[in-house]
């Protein structure tokens, strides 16, 4: 991702899409723009303008009537007091959007 820590944000973004193509679609959408942590969760440092475009790529494709994804944003302080059981605490990585 372009930019440090202080210009990013820490996002949790969760999905639940039942239909197939739609949830493979979005699954390939976050991929370019954070960590897979979770089935259906991903992880992400994002600047403001990458948030509005990972939303308007997410958009397209969903469908509000059945489709639901949720952006949780975590605040730095919080962050630090995320407790990881098993793999290592988030960490920004350098992620390139295609």
């Amino acid at each position: 991702m372009a930019g440090s820590k202080k210009e990013t944000a820490f996002y949790v973004v969760a999905y639940d899409i039942s239909d197939d193509r739609r949830r493979n679609k979005v699954h390939k959408i976050l991929s370019g723009f954070g960590k897979w942590t979770q089935f259906s969760l991903f992880e992400c440092y994002l600047t403001p303008k990458e948030m509005l475009t990972l939303r308007r790529k997410l958009d397209k494709h969903l469908k509000a009537e059945e489709d639901r994804v949720r952006f949780y944003y975590i605040c730095e302080s919080c962050l630090a007091k995320v407790e990881t059981v098993g793999a290592e605490k988030p960490q920004e990585e350098t992620v390139y959007i295609v």
